[in-house]
C-alpha cells in the first residue's frame, strides 16, 4: 500500500518507519529542509531504541522515503497521514493551524479517492474541520478518519509493531476497510482493531492520557502524605498494584510527569470541558498538584542547605524527561534547574541522550558532563531527576569519593535506604524515610 505521512516529528516518524516495515511504500514529508536532507542521508533525527535499525532497513530496500514536495507525496498515496503538532495556545487549547493548513493543501492536489487519517492528538470534533478544511478544494471524494496513536517514548517500536489495540474512528464503510486491511499485520497476536466514531476516537486519546496523568498525581500525593506520616510509599505502592483491579503501572511517585503529551492533553481536556461550560474538577486538581510535584526536589535541596544555596554545586542526573528518549519538552528538569539556579546554585548535569537538546535551551548558564561521575565532581549534593538503566546501581564508594558532601536528593527512589545509610549518605527521596548516616 502506498502511503504519505505528512509531518516528521515523533509520531510521524516512527508510524512511517514502522509501516514501511510491513511491506508499505511510505513517503514521510516536511517543510524543514535541512531535515528532509539528512534523514535522505540516512541520519535519524530522533533516539528512540530500535528505531534507526528499521530507518535504515526501510530506506535501503526503497520502502521509506522524505520529501518536501507534498504534490509528490500523495499523488500515488492510498491513505494520507496527518502527524502535525498541535501545540497548546496561551489559553491551554490545542493549535490546529498546522493541520488545517495541510488539510487545505491536500484538497487543492488530490485527483482521486484518498483516505486522510489524523494522526496528531486533536479535539473532538477535529475530523469535522479537516473535513471542510479539504471539502473547500477537493474535486473528487475521499475520507477522514481519527486514529489516534497510544506511543511510549522509549518504546514506541514495540508499541506500533505490536499494540495493545488499534483505535480508528470513521463512519465510512470504505475507509474502514482500507484501515482493516493496513492495520491487520500488526495484530495478528489477536488485538483488537476498535472501530468507532471518529469523536469518540479523539475523545479516547485524551481521555487515556487525562487518566494515566491523573494515576500518577495520585501516587504523588499518597508520596507526600507518606512522608508526613512515616510511611513507605514503595510498600503502599506494591500493596496497592497486586489488587487486580488496580494494577501496578503508573504507580511509581517522582517528581511529576512531562514530556510531550501529558501536560499538553491534560491542559486541553481541560479547555475543552471549559468551552462547553463542563467543570472537570479532577483535571484542574492533577494539574495544580503536577505544577507543585516538578519543585519538590528544588524545595528538598533549598530546606537541606538552609537559607541560601548560593555558590552551592548541585549535580544533576537525568534531563530528558523520562529514560530512553532524548527528549526534553516539559521536563521535570527543566524545572528542577530553573529553580536552583534562581537561587544562586551552580549547576553541573549528565543525560545519556538529553543534552543537547537541554543545551538549547540553558547555553551556557549550566555545565554539561561527559559522563555521571563527572558530573558530581566536587558537588555539594546530587539531584536525580531521570531513572536511567544507568543510574541505578552506581559505585557509591567512588562516587563518595568526588563529592564534597555525601548527600542526594533522588525524585525515582532509585536505591534501597539501608544501603544508603549503611555507607553514610544522606538520602531524601519521595515518599520515604529520610536516610541521615
Amino acid at each position: 500500500m502506498n502511503i504519505a505521512v505528512i509531518g516528521t516529528g515523533y509520531v510521524g516518524l516512527v508510524s512511517g518507519t514502522c509501516f514501511a516495515e510491513t511491506g508499505n511504500y511510505v513517503t514521510c514529508v516536511d517543510i524543514n529542509a535541512e531535515k528532509v536532507a539528512k534523514m535522505q542521508k540516512g541520519e535519524i533525527p530522533i533516539y528512540e531504541p530500535g528505531l534507526e535499525v528499521l530507518f535504515e532497513r526501510n530506506i535501503k530496500h526503497g520502502r521509506l522515503k522524505f520529501t518536501m514536495d507534498l504534490a509528490a507525496a500523495i499523488a500515488q498515496a492510498k491513505i494520507i497521514f496527518l502527524a502535525l503538532p498541535t501545540p497548546p495556545g496561551e489559553d491551554g487549547s490545542a493549535d490546529l493551524s498546522y493541520v488545517l493548513g495541510a488539510a487545505e493543501d491536500i484538497g487543492k492536489l488530490i485527483k482521486d479517492y484518498k483516505v486522510i487519517v489524523d494522526k496528531s492528538t486533536v479535539p473532538v470534533g477535529t475530523a469535522e474541520l479537516v473535513h471542510a478544511a479539504v471539502a473547500k478544494h477537493a474535486t473528487c471524494s475521499f475520507d477522514v478518519v481519527s486514529n489516534p496513536e497510544f506511543l511510549r517514548e522509549g518504546a514506541a517500536v514495540e508499541d506500533f509493531m505490536k499494540p495493545d489495540r488499534v483505535v480508528v474512528g470513521t463512519t465510512s464503510a470504505k475507509a474502514k476497510e482500507v484501515m482493516q486491511t493496513l492495520y491487520e499485520p500488526y495484530v495478528r497476536q489477536g488485538n483488537p482493531i476498535i472501530f468507532m466514531d471518529e469523536r469518540s476516537a479523539e475523545m479516547t486519546k485524551y481521555a487515556g492520557n487525562a487518566y494515566l496523568a491523573t494515576r500518577i498525581t495520585f501516587m504523588n500525593e499518597i508520596a507526600n502524605l507518606c512522608e508526613k506520616l512515616g510511611a513507605d510509599v514503595d510498600m503502599v505502592r506494591k500493596g496497592i498494584g497486586s489488587d487486580k483491579r488496580i494494577g501496578s503501572r503508573f504507580l511509581f511517585p517522582g517528581v511529576g510527569y512531562g514530556g510531550s503529551c501529558f501536560p499538553k492533553d491534560v491542559q486541553a481536556l481541560s479547555k475543552m470541558a471549559t468551552e462547553y461550560s463542563y467543570d472537570f474538577r479532577v483535571l484542574d486538581s492533577v494539574m495544580a498538584v503536577n505544577e507543585e510535584q516538578r519543585m519538590v526536589i528544588a524545595h528538598k535541596i533549598k530546606k537541606y542547605f538552609g537559607e541560601s544555596i548560593k555558590g552551592k554545586r548541585i549535580a544533576i542526573w537525568g534531563l530528558a524527561f523520562k529514560p530512553n528518549t532524548d527528549d526534553v519538552r516539559e521536563a521535570p528538569a527543566i524545572y528542577t534547574i530553573n529553580a536552583l539556579l534562581e537561587a544562586g546554585a551552580e549547576i553541573v548535569a549528565f543525560d545519556p541522550e538529553g543534552m543537547p537538546n537541554i543545551k538549547k535551551i540553558f547555553g551556557n548558564r549550566i555545565t554539561l558532563a561527559t559522563d555521571e561521575y563527572a558530573a558530581i565532581e566536587k558537588a555539594d549534593a546530587l539531584a536525580i531527576i531521570t531513572e536511567w538503566t544507568e543510574f541505578r546501581t552506581p559505585d557509591f564508594e567512588k562516587m563518595a569519593g568526588l563529592m564534597k558532601q555525601k548527600v542526594i536528593f533522588d525524585g525515582r527512589n532509585l536505591y534501597n535506604l539501608k544501603t544508603l545509610q549503611g555507607q553514610g549518605w544522606y538520602y531524601n527521596s519521595i515518599g520515604r524515610q529520610v536516610v541521615n548516616g
